[in-house]
């Protein structure tokens, strides 16, 4: 199919504030990003600059979503916007295609990209962006039957969704000798979270899933890149599914930080929105609840557009980072994990080597990287640790 394409051009974003203006990479002809799920505040916003730049965008749209009134409404205000007379949208509406699907079935994720490629000719970016949270400790989403298939529902949603796109992408990808697909999760993939173990753990299985594929694919020319940005973005910016709560982890008697207590306070600033925070498992242990947060739109201009700018930097570039941590915060939180793990394998470090059969240099180096950090080598020890850390990042 040949590519009839308009050369790109730059525009506006709809919202402005103090956020630095999106940057994308140098390239001839337009990009065809394919976003797996495009209803968030963030997507919205994502998909704007892509057009204004002249880029095309297939959107999918869960089903359950799409049918959702208020959870829809800025999107179908965005299409509203595509099909209107104003100058500086037009052509959107011919380099937008929204799709209804639900990737958690492989036979619609598939017609979805084959329905992209028809369209446009070809897609260059994959954005895997689907995402909820469940709020609830181990525990609490053992009680019952249905608050154990919210472990499933959590994987679908995260995990599977996600890595029926991406097969359903490869083909295409391969055939083109060139494709990018990039992986929004949050720094959940580095992080444990208390009240969120299953999200962690879904997050940690798409992350560990796409590190082995971008080896197995690195051959065809298509590269892979995990954005992580504070799980808050995510979370505020997507369905938020609250467990009934056990007594034993209840704020008051429990020191760990309560994540449903954070979250549930801020829903709750809203009218629309608020939970019934004397929901317990004892009580009504059946009584899941669900929200989409509601903030307003300038709030959400800050929330989200630093994580924006990141995916139109990145998105198609020849030589895209493997993973990506947005902002300063999470950057730091990221390398203080880093930085506990090294040190932690320093102090067993004899533990480690102890079942060793042949003695090597890397042992004897091993060993003496543990004394440095015990020692007056200490100073050594440490910097080695930061440069650790910096490379692993």
């Amino acid at each position: 199919m040949a590519d009839t394409r308009k050369p790109a051009e730059a525009g506006p974003a709809r919202h402005s504030h103090g956020a630095p203006s999106a940057s994308f990479p140098t390239h001839n002809s337009p990009r065809t990003w394919f976003l797996t799920s495009s209803l968030s505040p963030l997507c919205i916003r994502l998909i704007r600059l892509l057009l204004a730049h002249g880029d095309y965008v297939v959107a999918c749209l869960p089903p359950a979503e799409i049918e959702n009134d208020d959870r829809s409404a800025e999107f179908r205000e965005l299409i509203n916007e595509c099909k209107s007379n104003r100058k500086d949208r037009e052509g959107w509406k011919d380099r937008i295609r929204g799709i209804r699907c639900d990737g958690r079935v492989m036979g619609q994720s598939g017609a979805a990209i084959a329905e992209a490629v028809q369209v446009f000719g070809r897609i260059d970016i994959l954005l895997c962006c689907k995402f909820e949270a469940v709020i609830g400790t181990v525990e609490e989403l053992s009680t019952t039957p249905r608050t154990r298939n919210l472990v499933r529902d959590q994987f679908e949603t995260i995990f599977f969704s996600q890595v029926n796109f991406i097969k359903a992408a490869l083909p295409q990808f391969r055939a083109q000798h060139t494709g990018h697909i990039i992986i929004l999760t949050s720094i959940g993939g580095h992080i444990g979270t208390p009240g969120m173990s299953i999200y962690t753990a879904a997050t940690w299985a798409l992350e560990g899933y796409c590190d082995s594929l971008a080896y197995e694919i690195a051959p065809f020319n298509i590269k892979v890149t995990v954005v992580q940005p504070n799980k808050e973005i995510q979370s505020l910016t997507n369905k938020i599914v609250f467990a009934p709560q056990l007594p034993y982890y209840d704020s008051d008697v429990n020191p760990a930080p309560s994540v449903r207590e954070i979250y549930g306070n801020m829903l709750n600033a809203n009218p629309e929105t608020a939970i019934d925070h004397l929901v317990g498992a004892e009580e009504r242990p059946d009584d899941i609840q669900y929200r989409y947060p509601k903030l307003p739109a300038a709030a959400y201009d800050k929330l989200v557009m630093e994580t924006v700018h990141a995916l139109t930097a990145i998105g198609g570039h020849e030589n895209p980072p493997a993973r990506h941590i947005v902002g300063f915060d999470g950057a730091i939180a990221v390398k203080e994990k880093l930085k506990t793990v090294t040190e932690e394998l320093e102090d067993f470090v004899e533990a480690s080597v102890a079942v060793d059969i042949f003695d090597s240099e890397l042992k004897k180096e091993a060993r003496q990287g543990g004394e440095n950090r015990e020692g007056g080598g200490g100073e050594q020890g440490r910097y080695m640790s930061e440069d650790v850390q910096i490379g692993m990042m």
